[in-house]
C-alpha cells in the first residue's frame, strides 16, 4: 500500500518523506503561486488555473487571492462558491463544499492531523480526515475547521470559531470550540432592512 493510499483510508502515513506526495504538493503549490501572482482583472486566466488545480468546480465560482492548498485534487466546490482572501486548505484528505457556500477572509480548512506521540510525529507521520461543508453555508472570518468535521446545510459559523466537531444543519454556531447557539428561524429573514431593487432604500 502506498503512502497516498494510506492517507485516503484514514491511516497513519508518511507525508514528509514520500516522493509521490512531495512532488504532488510541489505541483499544487506552483499552481497556487501562479494564481496568486495574476492581476485581479485576469478573470479567465484565474478561472483556468482553478479548474486545473481543483478536483471539481461548479460553472460559477470566485476565489479571491491569495489562495493556498496542499494538493488541490482533493478539493471539490459546488455551484456559486465564493471564497474571500487568504484561504488555506490543507487537503491531504477530501474537502467538499456544497453549492452557495460563502467563506470570509482568513479561513482555514485542515484535514491533516499529527500523532500525539512525539516519536511518531517526529518520523513525519500524519493522519488525514475529510471535511464536508453542506449547501448554503456561510463561514465567518478567521474560522478554523479541523479534521473530520461535517457542517450541515443552511448553517452559519461565527467569525473566529474553531470547529472541532460536526455542526448540524440550519443553525448559528460559534466559539472555541464551536458550539450551536440557536436554530436559524423565519424571523432571521427580517433581521436586516432591505430597500426595493432599483429604488432608494428611504423611499
Amino acid at each position: 500500500m502506498t503512502e497516498k493510499e494510506k492517507a485516503q483510508q484514514g491511516l497513519l502515513y508518511d507525508n514528509n518523506n514520500d516522493p509521490q506526495l512531495v512532488n504532488e504538493r510541489l505541483e499544487a503549490k506552483e499552481l497556487c503561486y501562479d494564481y496568486n501572482q495574476l492581476r485581479p482583472s485576469m478573470i479567465s486566466e484565474r478561472e483556468a488555473i482553478m479548474r486545473k488545480l481543483l478536483a471539481k468546480t461548479g460553472e460559477k465560482f470566485w476565489i479571491e487571492q491569495p489562495f493556498y492548498c496542499d494538493l488541490g485534487y482533493n478539493i471539490e466546490i459546488g455551484e456559486n462558491f465564493y471564497c474571500n482572501h487568504n484561504a488555506v486548505m490543507l487537503d491531504a484528505a477530501k474537502i467538499t463544499f456544497g453549492s452557495n457556500v460563502f467563506i470570509a477572509p482568513n479561513c482555514g480548512f485542515y484535514t491533516a492531523g499529527h500523532p500525539l506521540d512525539a516519536e511518531q510525529r517526529n518520523q513525519g507521520l500524519e493522519i488525514a480526515l475529510p471535511i464536508t461543508v453542506g449547501d448554503n453555508v456561510w463561514i465567518g472570518g478567521g474560522v478554523s475547521v479541523l479534521p473530520g468535521v461535517t457542517i450541515g446545510d443552511n448553517t452559519v459559523i461565527g467569525a473566529g470559531s474553531v470547529v472541532t466537531k460536526d455542526i448540524p444543519a440550519g443553525v448559528i454556531a460559534a466559539g472555541n470550540p464551536c458550539r450551536v447557539i440557536r436554530a436559524i428561524t423565519e424571523a432571521d429573514k427580517n433581521k436586516y432592512p432591505r430597500g426595493k431593487i432599483g429604488h432608494s432604500p428611504i423611499e
